[in-house]
């Protein structure tokens, strides 16, 4: 039984000195992260109440076009958005209801 308290041991240290190695990257993507979770609230509160091409979403949240673009592509992936009715060039975007949203 000694033989595995060492075994736990040793991981728990080798862990504790991993985390103090990449602790700078950990933070690092945290902030990213949170960042990121900012910039996709701006943008489902600009299209929440009314659809709007990625150019009007852009002005809106003043967040860059391509920027924009490459996170309504995201949402659009995994169901959040759709692709509403073309306007020119461009489609507008609108939030799908999810059930709890009509639930409520």
């Amino acid at each position: 039984m000694g033989q595995i308290d060492d075994d736990k041991r040793e991981g728990k240290e080798a862990m504790k000195k991993l985390r103090n190695e990449r602790k700078q990257f950990i933070k690092a993507a945290a902030v990213k992260m949170k960042e990121q979770k900012k910039v996709i609230k701006a943008i489902k509160e600009q299209i929440k109440d009314n659809p709007g091409t990625v150019p009007e979403i852009a002005e809106g949240t003043g967040i860059q076009t391509s920027e924009v673009l490459w996170y309504l592509a995201s949402l659009k992936k995994f169901g959040q958005i759709v692709e509403g009715e073309k306007d020119g060039a461009y489609f507008r975007y609108e939030l799908v209801e999810t059930e709890q949203e009509e639930a409520a």
